[in-house]
């Protein structure tokens, strides 16, 4: 048996693994969907089986263990130990499969991946799919076309290609710009590649044009601007790079100043920043919640992904939606992990950055180079790399893009293969895998696919059921007993039972005496099937404001109205600034005949939202009748026992 064979075959097949990876992600709208995230949690458990089996096979085995190593793995284990102790185990557990995934990919690319020749196939791969990415957001505008594949998109009139979000799609274009502009202007590839890759970065210029994003606009700026400024002061570099920005910088002037509408796109960050009150762009307004709820979790953050349940606290009267992120990176890090999380992803960029400087040194001025040529793959790439991951950082100040899978797939192999030129500086970032390390070495790994894989395949049932119950009437006993199908695959998911308490309530309202595809049950015992559903998801999510105020209208029905009041008492704590909040409260006032607590309550309700909330234009006009009819009534009561009560005058 020939081992460095069987060890070529399976660095090979790591290879094919990754690349699958960073093609489906951004192909299956950025993993931002459960599905999506599966493929890519899917195609990594064999990445682990592979490297697993070159610990053993290779006859010289090693690990590369810059120091960026120790901040990777710090968080890792900062990670596992704040799932162990989060609120609502489901959120932490889906959190923690990603920083496991990210983690392990970082590691296996960076010391599998790490030859010239695989690190060039890598970028060409992401280059030339960004360009078709980008490709598809410019037919999405030229072509007026309204869908991301076959979905009506969310965002029309701005290219998102296969990403939800516009934003998104610049965020994963951005880190690609520098890179292919890199290899174009100073790798050593072929005259045709060269070629190809400088036509495929003015593609994905285009493509972040299209996405109107501002953020990436930014981002893009103050990246080539470093992009630049170090090719100007490359002597071999100097007049190539001079003469792109020229063209760059006069192309921008004449296409901004041909589409109005871009400019007036521009014009919207001053009226943001200037006008608070502006309906427009309520980010200010989620950073504003997520400061205070930062503030109140300091050192450990509210828990892994739970910024967007412990939210309802600290919503701003101007946020009636519910935001699943910050719209800021950092402070999105801050909210769920704490300073100590923030901390230990700073160490990690600061190692990064450290450790590109050393390497730079090395690659940047060619002294390894005795051909004569000009052009260095490693300076091509170090460069490009290192860009891309400044435009990411920038963006991060006002946007999520760390938060989407394929985009945190993308900046960790980046941070991979840049960590991986620091073998060029020394040789003391080897470690020779004895027997001791490859066995602490193997169970790592034999951990990470027992669990990744138990993980992938009760998401998997999961989603399946879930994705029926999607397609199922809305609300219909068929898409009940579906979700009831989900929950008994993963019973530790509250929405599934939220989703599940709504639907019997929805059908409790209706006040029916008997429901045939209920088995001939009356309101009353759906009320009562759709608390014990509420309740089990209460237990499981104890901040969700909305699931208290499904139960308390249950509790009404019932009419236990002092349960109600107590349960939806609790409700506004938690939602203090919601509109629906008011809108159960007064509901619950008019059940209760407190009509002028329910006007008061239906009042602020239209207050912190006017449009979509058609509930207190219903009710109010009964309420102010109701109110009408008893100060009547009083009026009539008062008068009789006035006329009762007084004698008449004498004649």
């Amino acid at each position: 048996m020939n081992r460095e064979l069987l060890d070529r075959g399976c660095e090979r097949g790591i290879l094919g693994l990754v690349l699958a990876i960073l093609i489906a992600g951004p192909l299956a709208l950025g993993a931002s969907h459960p599905s999506g995230f599966l493929l890519v949690e899917g195609l990594t458990v064999p990445v682990l089986l592979l490297w697993g089996a070159r610990l053993w096979i290779s006859p010289r085995p090693q690990l590369l263990w810059p120091p960026i190593c120790w901040a990777v793995l710090a968080f890792a284990l900062y990670a596992l130990g704040r799932y162990l102790t989060s609120d609502i185990e489901y959120v932490g557990r889906q959190e923690l499969i990603r920083v496991l995934v990210y983690a392990f990919l970082f590691f296996a690319i960076l010391n599998n991946l790490h030859r010239q020749g695989s690190t060039l196939i890598v970028s060409c791969t992401l280059v030339f799919l960004g360009m078709l990415i980008a490709g598809y957001a410019l037919y999405q505008i030229i072509g007026r076309s309204y869908y991301v594949w076959n979905m009506p998109s969310s965002y029309p009139g701005r290219g998102s290609g296969t990403f939800i979000c516009p934003n998104n799609l610049g965020g994963f274009l951005e880190m690609l710009l520098p890179l292919g502009l890199a290899y174009a202007l100073v790798g050593r590839t072929k005259p045709v590649l060269r070629i190809l890759l400088g036509y495929a970065a003015l593609v994905i210029l285009g493509g972040i044009v299209v996405t109107l994003s501002r953020g990436t606009w930014l981002s893009c700026v103050v990246a080539l601007g470093c992009f630049f400024a170090v090719l100007l002061f490359h002597r071999r570099h100097r007049l190539p790079a001079l003469a792109l920005l020229v063209v760059l910088i006069g192309g921008g002037f004449y296409f901004f100043h041909t589409h109005a509408h871009l400019l007036t796109r521009l014009e919207r960050i001053q009226d943001v920043v200037h006008d608070e009150s502006s309906a427009r762009d309520t980010r200010l307004a989620i950073w504003e919640g997520a400061i205070r709820l930062w503030r109140d979790n300091f050192w450990w953050g509210a828990g892994p992904g739970h910024f967007e349940f412990r939210f309802g606290p600290y919503r701003p009267q101007r946020v009636q939606e519910n935001p699943e992120l910050v719209h800021n990176d950092y402070l999105n890090t801050l909210a769920d992990w704490g300073l100590a999380g923030a901390a230990l992803i700073a160490a990690a960029c600061v190692l990064l950055g450290m450790g590109i400087g050393r390497a730079w040194r090395y690659v940047a001025g060619g002294r390894n180079d005795l051909s004569g040529k000009a052009g260095s793959n490693r300076f091509a790439f170090l460069l490009g790399a290192s860009m891309g991951l400044v435009a990411l950082l920038v963006h991060s100040f006002v946007d999520f893009n760390m938060h989407i899978p394929a985009n945190a797939i993308l900046a960790v192999t980046l941070m991979a293969l840049a960590s991986s030129h620091l073998r060029f500086t020394t040789e003391r970032y080897w470690l020779s895998a004895r027997l001791g390390v490859r066995l602490l070495a193997s169970a790592v790994l034999a951990a990470g696919l027992v669990f990744l894989g138990a993980q992938e395949w009760r998401g998997a049932n999961e989603c399946i059921w879930l994705a029926r119950a999607s397609r199922a009437p809305n609300y219909s006993p068929e898409q009940i007993e579906l979700l009831k199908r989900a929950f008994a695959v993963e019973p530790m998911n509250a929405r599934t039972a939220y989703a599940i308490g709504e639907a019997l309530q929805i059908h409790a309202r209706e006040g029916g005496d008997f429901y045939e595809d209920f088995g001939g049950a009356d309101y009353r015992q759906l009320a009562a099937q759709a608390i014990e559903w509420l309740q089990r998801s209460q237990k499981l999510d104890s901040w969700n404001g909305f699931t208290l105020m499904r139960c308390g209208s249950c509790l009404d029905l019932l009419g236990r109205s002092d349960q109600a009041a107590a349960v939806l008492d609790h409700a506004d704590q938690l939602e203090p600034n919601s509109y629906m909040t008011m809108n159960f409260l007064g509901l619950h006032y008019v059940e209760a005949g407190d009509y002028a607590a329910a006007r008061t309550c239906f009042q602020r309700s239209q207050y912190l939202q006017w449009s979509d909330n058609p509930v207190p234009g219903a009710y109010l006009e009964i309420v102010h009748r109701k109110m009408i009819e008893a100060a009547t009534n009083e009026v009539s009561a008062t008068g009789l026992h006035a006329n009762v009560a007084t004698p008449r005058p004498s004649p």
